[in-house]
């Protein structure tokens, strides 16, 4: 046995014991690099992963990063995409007297003769990528038996490039998703959920104010989510790293209100046992967020404006000027106009207040949402209780659009969380809904005095679930659907035409 051919067994053993031990692929292909350049005299070695119709350097010999970075090759470009694109090897054995050679990554400027090897690696008939090495030109070398040689490496290497491929398709995938990610939170900033047109508008108007100091009043019924426009605003601000300080003014009773804002002495007042420092103390540097500010007293107003004004304020029972820097947005629900009109409101601070009014809709506005939040709030509650709920019924989808929502998102939250818990399977079921969905003008029925929905209710509710999801099983055939809940079709007709059921709708079994 002459020395060419131990010298290529050597070779083939490591690379065989690499692929046996080496369970990471990119580990891999390295170690086999490392072997080519150390038995094989191989100047920079190469291993293209295909992705698409562009081949990229997964592993490199002799090349540094910025080099890797440049070795990019689209099918039929240059060797190794002409390589990758017909599936078959190609030699050059100069690359200083052949064109077709692009040296992409710039690393070749050596003055001697060095050939170059490209060799496909298929898996599974199908080309995965491209192994390739630079090849110092010797009296004894035999660059044919070297490319028949590479052939055979790349062979048994080709399982590890496709898993590396397969990799590397993942890790695309999730740096992909990472970028949606980032879009959508771009799109509708903090936890706001919608995509209707007056949900954009919300969104727009918080991307332009977040970056300035400027004053916010954010209007709406209670439950539409002005809270959260008010954690989007901070979120995409300056002052994101700083305090944010809430205090609901509806909450607290009259004569604690400026207390909890500014804070107080000892012995201010029956109870104050020690100092207390404020919110607007504790939000210095920050933010603070009054919701309901319709809510305050006249006399508690007054100091607020003197705090919007100057920013300086005195704790209940001292006279101690003290000063606090904060971001100040507002929230509120009521009519500030017609508090105005009735002596209930300071027109001056209503107009400190309304720099940069956001207006939220009420859920009942944005029907093309009512949807997209119920699933929002599905994966939330599967978090918070355990569940693997993943759709609604068609039933269900109906109820929840015909409702009319006087709650708004946080009610939608609420029926959202009942069903949930309530759910039996990975479906939520019209059943499942409060009693408040089951009935109301829409459906010709009425609440009991006490609330719930009438025993009559209930029943057509539950029928009207079977009837559908049977109707869409057989995909909208009444006798078929019969058949399968053990009716006669004259009393699938009749329940059909009593309880509002469209059977074409499910034609097509969706």
């Amino acid at each position: 046995m002459d020395e060419r051919m131990k010298s290529e067994i050597t070779v083939l053993q490591e690379i065989s014991s690499a692929i046996v031990h080496e369970r990471n692929a990119d580990a891999l292909l390295n170690k086999v690099l490392d072997v080519l350049n150390r038995r094989m005299g191989m100047l920079r070695g190469t291993f293209t992963l295909l992705q698409g119709d562009t081949l990229t350097i997964e592993a490199s010999q002799g090349l540094d990063e910025n080099e890797r970075q440049l070795g990019r090759y689209h099918i039929g470009e240059g060797i190794t995409g002409h390589v990758a694109e017909t599936g078959r090897p190609h030699l050059i054995p100069d690359i200083r007297r052949d064109s077709r050679f692009l040296n992409r990554t710039k690393s070749r400027d050596s003055k001697e003769p060095v050939a170059f090897i490209c060799v496909p690696i298929i898996h599974l008939e199908q080309v995965v990528g491209t192994l390739s090495i630079d090849r110092r030109i010797a009296p004894d070398t035999d660059l044919e038996n070297d490319m028949a040689l590479l052939e055979i490496i790349g062979n048994i290497t080709a399982e590890a490039v496709s898993v590396a491929q397969k990799e590397h398709e993942e890790r695309e995938n999730l740096l992909e998703e990472n970028r949606k990610l980032r879009r959508m939170l771009a799109e509708n900033p903090g936890e706001m959920v919608g995509n209707c047109r007056a949900m954009q508008q919300v969104y727009e108007l918080v991307r332009q104010v977040a970056p300035s100091d400027a004053t916010v009043l954010i209007r709406g019924s209670s439950g539409t989510g002005k809270e959260l426009v008010a954690r989007a605003i901070v979120n995409l601000s300056p002052r994101r790293e700083k305090p944010f300080v809430c205090l609901n003014c509806a909450a607290l009773p009259e004569n604690l209100v400026e207390s909890e804002l500014f804070g107080h002495e000892k012995g201010a007042f029956t109870g104050a046992t020690g100092r207390r420092i404020g919110r607007a103390e504790a939000a210095d540097g920050g933010t603070l967020f009054l919701d309901e500010i319709g809510d305050l007293s006249l006399q508690t107003q007054v100091k607020l404006l003197r705090f919007i004004q100057e920013r300086t304020f005195s704790r209940v029972g001292s006279n101690a000027e003290l000063r606090s820097n904060v971001r100040f947005l507002a929230a509120t629900s009521r009519n500030l106009e017609e508090l105005m009109s009735k002596k209930l409101f300071r027109e001056d601070l209503y107009y400190r207040l309304n720099i940069f009014p956001i207006s939220m809709p009420d859920l009942s506005k944005r029907k093309s949402d009512i949807i997209l939040l119920a699933e929002h709030f599905i994966e939330k509650m599967n978090v918070k209780y355990g569940k693997k709920v993943s759709r609604l019924s068609t039933p269900a989808i109906n109820m929840l659009m015909a409702y009319h929502w006087p709650g708004n998102v946080r009610e939608l939250e609420n029926c959202i969380e009942r069903a949930v818990l309530t759910a039996q399977d990975e479906c939520i079921h019209g059943y499942n809904l409060p009693p408040s969905l089951q009935t109301g003008k829409e459906s010709g029925t009425e609440l009991l005095p006490d609330g719930k929905a009438s025993f009559n209710t209930l029943v057509d509710s539950y029928e009207r679930e079977l009837i559908v999801e049977a109707l869409k099983r057989n995909s909208g055939n009444m006798s078929a659907a019969a058949r399968d809940l053990g009716l006669s079709p004259r009393v699938i007709h009749y329940k059909i035409g009593r309880l509002g059921i469209t059977p074409e709708w499910y034609v097509d079994g969706e």
